[in-house]
């Protein structure tokens, strides 16, 4: 690489890293190569060097399902956390039970999550999960009553810090760990 085409990508990282700054949401790589009229190639070579560049500060790059984003660096959550203290929100155990059903097994219905889990339903938990923006409703199961298939949005993987739900854990293997029981 010619000292030239390096100021090209080191100039390209800055435009990248103004527009993440003032953006109010992620970039999608789509949208930043229109704005900087680059190749994906350029965009590529500009984002990791945004990334190397952002290492040694406060700040990290980080791609979730919307796009690209700033965020702060993990190690300064507890600095963060005592200056600005928020009440975390507690999500419980039957909402991060029925999120997971639908996050592992979508799409699936109502009647699905009340069978894996073993229990009725709260329509309270389906509402604050659309509510977040965490699931949506993608047509309708051909059964008896046609009833609506719930499926993850890309709000979910945000908030999860997910690009996709392949980079969800793995599931444990229920059958080994009955039998250490």
């Amino acid at each position: 690489m010619t000292d030239t085409q390096h100021r090209y990508l080191e100039e390209m990282s800055k435009h990248i890293e103004v527009l993440l700054h003032a953006s109010e949401a992620p970039l999608t790589a789509a949208s930043l190569k229109k704005h900087l009229s680059v190749t994906t190639n350029t965009l590529n070579q500009a984002l990791d060097l945004l990334e190397q560049r952002l290492k040694a500060n406060v700040l990290s790059l980080h791609k979730t399902a919307s796009g690209y984003r700033l965020q702060i660096a993990d190690s300064y959550s507890p600095l963060i956390q005592r200056v600005f203290p928020q009440r975390q929100e507690r999500l419980s155990q039957a909402l991060l039970e029925t999120l997971s059903v639908i996050a592992y097994k979508q799409p699936v219905t109502r009647g699905d999550i009340e069978h894996v889990r073993g229990v009725t339903l709260s329509s309270n938990i389906l509402r604050q999960l659309f509510d977040k923006g965490w699931i949506e409703e993608k047509g309708y199961k051909d059964t008896l009553g046609r009833p609506a298939l719930l499926h993850t949005t890309s709000q979910f993987l945000d908030a999860f810090g997910l690009t996709n739900l392949d980079e969800l854990p793995a599931l444990p293997n229920m059958e080994a760990i009955k039998t250490l029981s």
